[in-house]
């Protein structure tokens, strides 16, 4: 089955699946390793972790999509890809459709942000009108080349005009065509349980830890009917805690022995990029001496 029929069926299970995110191949793998279905590829992530810069729309689709290449190479999960407002407009979403479809993507979220965007939890965002997302959607959808390639419409305007509004985008969006929307950021359970109760396609919720919206679990999540669950930046926000710890003790004491349970063994660390397969490649095709 194609990744993108495997995340159609994910989504249409209703299940709440949980979906962490990763901003580069090693954390997918480790995603992969503990037994997820899918990968979220998050836009944020890649902007801190391969930039060193926030979430502001600093990120291009070249950067994006050669991400996207090495996770798709490195396993063997959907991944759903964060294609921020798609870099441009209507005309610019065609290109960053067939460039992410071609890298691996088996899902592409595009949101209603003027560009350029910021984070979802960040104050101050504005909205594009909804006549021209719309537009957005229909070229993604006429752009990608697998039917079953996940058209995810993120719509950030429940920060801005209010729930209402939010959910009337989605429901444009989904006549649109869009196979799936993402009502960003409610800030109450209340709300949060109207998106899946009021939109006919799969939804999905998206928790940061530390942001606006509340976190029930995935359990309470999948009886109000969300497809799926992002954590896009837990791994990130763990990544992030544990290198200041362990570089905190280097400095201050010259040596890792007061810190040496935080750290992955070496064996660990070999046993997460596969060393085994690659060694089993360089057996193979070794030259005859």
């Amino acid at each position: 089955m194609r990744h993108t029929q495997q995340l159609k069926r994910l989504l249409a299970r209703r299940a709440a699946v949980t979906i962490p995110g990763a901003a580069n191949a090693l954390f997918a793998r480790v995603i992969e390793d503990q037994g997820f279905e899918a990968v979220y590829v998050t836009g944020a992530g890649i902007a801190n972790m391969s930039l060193g810069v926030p979430d502001l729309g600093l990120t291009t689709l070249p950067e994006v999509a050669s991400q996207v290449a090495a996770m798709a190479d490195a396993v063997a999960l959907p991944l759903i890809v964060d294609a921020d407002t798609g870099f441009g407009n209507a005309v610019n979403m065609v290109r960053t459709i067939r460039t992410l479809e071609r890298a691996g993507a088996a899902g592409i979220q595009i949101e209603d942000q003027v560009f350029p965007k910021k984070c979802g939890h960040f104050a101050g965002k504005t909205v594009i009108p909804p006549d021209e997302m719309v537009q957005k959607i229909k070229a993604a959808v006429d752009s990608r080349r697998d039917q079953d390639l996940q058209i995810i419409a993120r719509t950030d305007a429940a920060a801005v005009e209010g729930i209402e509004a939010a959910i009337a985008r989605a429901h444009a969006f989904i006549e649109a065509g869009a196979d799936a929307t993402f009502v960003e950021a409610p800030t109450t359970l209340a709300d949060l349980a109207r998106i899946p109760a009021e939109l006919p396609s799969p939804q999905i919720a998206n928790i940061v830890f530390g942001g606006r919206t509340p976190d029930p679990g995935r359990e309470r999540l999948a009886e109000m009917g969300f497809s799926a669950v992002l954590y896009a930046n837990a791994a990130l926000q763990a990544a992030l805690r544990a290198c200041n710890d362990v570089l905190g003790a280097l400095k201050r004491d010259g040596s890792l022995a007061a810190v040496a349970d935080r750290l992955a063994s070496f064996e660990e660390r070999q046993r997460a990029v596969a060393k085994d397969v690659w060694d089993g490649h360089e057996a193979r095709y070794r030259t005859a001496t």
